[in-house]
């Protein structure tokens, strides 16, 4: 094959470590004035254009953005393919809101072309926000995941996705069994799990509704395959929380069911977390576990707050996920927006450079992908953005009063949406253009 190299020229910023852990200044590295070299889908070189453009060799085309910055691809930690024809459905909380909405509408996808017609939205929607991986639930119909998969194949995107599994709790028209969810996993793990760059994740959808026959079965795919992925939802509402309690009075509380059941681990998320304790957040960072931080979900759910400084504290991974449809937007910027207020309220700041690392490096940390995509090192798979500094004019008007990077990427995450990305690029292949 012949080798492919090109170059982009912009303002560049990546972050290379978790600011609560080496300080805000040590976290990133910013090129005013960068150069990015991809080569046959991945980053070969990061540095100031001054010293990379003598050494580039002929005949390489340099694409310049002089009013622009480079990020890293932007990762979401928890979000539903299902759920996107009911974004935004008004006036209940978590569990009404399960029944009144969410199951209906999943309920579609036991046919195919449906299936077909929402990936395709939804792809395209996660690329022209600048989301280039993400953790995905599909519903308890194998035809979703097939349908994501196969649309994500064709882009060549690293994304992560999984089977519902849900036998209990929900309507007829929306159940497997512990068998038939185990077997259909395993079907999907078999065709699609390793295939370029696609990976699959074990989804019970969460403990209220699976028995603990299927709650086992999931445990056991989770052994029998290692290096899979394990997804669900805990501790987001209190009366789900009280719930649980009731179905499973044995366990000492929400985390202890799983923890039973053997599905905390490396590659294990946990979509929400507005309500664990002290010693959850210990045990979740003591088996690898990470927790996905859902801010627009769990204001316009009515959930909570999420206490990122207890996870912290714990060094727990966190990740930044949309949740939609829960949450209201695909755009991790506006979902940082969110995140901001949320540390606000609770007498906190969210620095923009934890941000930034919240959407990039710390997502693909809680993802154990931090050797392939959430930072622009060379070696790296080439999965960037290029957000647009004029994108609107109230953005272009407040960018010109900005005088340091960390202004202008606080801007970005406060004003900034869909319009910002210019660009999308996965593996040094443009798969969107505003």
């Amino acid at each position: 094959m012949p080798l492919t190299r090109k170059a982009y020229r912009a303002a560049i910023l990546h972050s290379i470590a978790d600011p609560a852990e080496v300080g805000i200044e040590a976290s990133y590295e910013y090129f005013e004035d960068g150069l990015l070299v991809v080569e046959n889908g991945r980053i070969s070189a990061l540095g100031h254009a001054s010293e990379l453009l003598p050494g580039l060799p002929a005949g390489v085309q340099v694409e310049h953005y002089p009013d622009a910055l480079i990020t890293p691809g932007f990762i979401d930690t928890h979000i539903h393919l299902p759920q996107t024809g009911m974004v935004g459905a008004y006036g209940e909380q978590l569990l009404d809101w399960l029944n009144t909405y969410t199951f209906p509408c999943e309920s579609q996808f036991a046919d195919p072309d449906h299936a077909n017609e929402v990936a395709d939205i939804f792809i395209k929607e996660l690329l022209r926000n600048g989301t280039t991986t993400a953790l995905v639930f599909g519903s308890v119909h194998p035809q979703s995941v097939n349908a994501f998969f196969a649309a994500a194949e064709k882009l060549d995107l690293r994304m992560i996705a999984g089977k519902v599994m849900m036998d209990r709790n929900a309507p007829d028209y929306l159940t497997d069994t512990a068998e038939s969810g185990y077997q259909e996993s395993k079907a999907l793990i078999e065709r699609w799990h390793g295939k370029g760059r696609l990976h699959y994740a074990v989804t019970p959808r969460f403990a209220p509704t699976s028995t603990p026959e299927q709650l086992t079965l999931a445990g056991q795919l989770l052994t029998e395959y290692p290096d899979l992925y394990m997804q669900t939802h805990i501790s987001e509402n209190l009366q789900e929380i009280q719930w649980v309690k009731e179905l499973f009075p044995e366990r000492k509380g929400y985390l202890d069911v799983y923890d039973h059941y053997q599905l905390l681990g490396e590659r294990s998320v946990f979509a929400h977390g507005v309500h664990l304790c002290d010693d959850e957040c210990a045990r979740l960072a003591e088996t690898g576990s990470a927790v996905a931080f859902c801010p627009t979900s769990n204001f316009f759910l009515g959930s909570g707050l999420f206490n990122l400084p207890m996870a912290e504290k714990h060094k727990l991974n966190v990740g930044l996920g949309t949740d939609v449809g829960g949450g209201t937007s695909f755009s991790l910027l506006q979902t940082l927006n969110e995140a901001y207020k949320v540390m606000q309220l609770q007498g906190a700041r969210l620095s923009p450079f934890k941000s930034l690392y919240l959407a990039t490096l710390g997502g693909a940390r809680a993802l154990r992908l931090e050797d392939k995509i959430g930072t622009l090192h060379p070696g790296t798979d080439a999965d960037f953005l290029v957000l647009d500094y004029h994108a609107t004019p109230l953005l272009s008007y407040r960018l010109k009063q900005a005088n340091s990077i960390a202004e202008t990427l606080f801007v970005l995450m406060t004003l900034g949406d869909d319009r910002t990305v210019l660009q999308t690029f996965a593996a040094g292949r443009q798969v969107h253009q505003r």
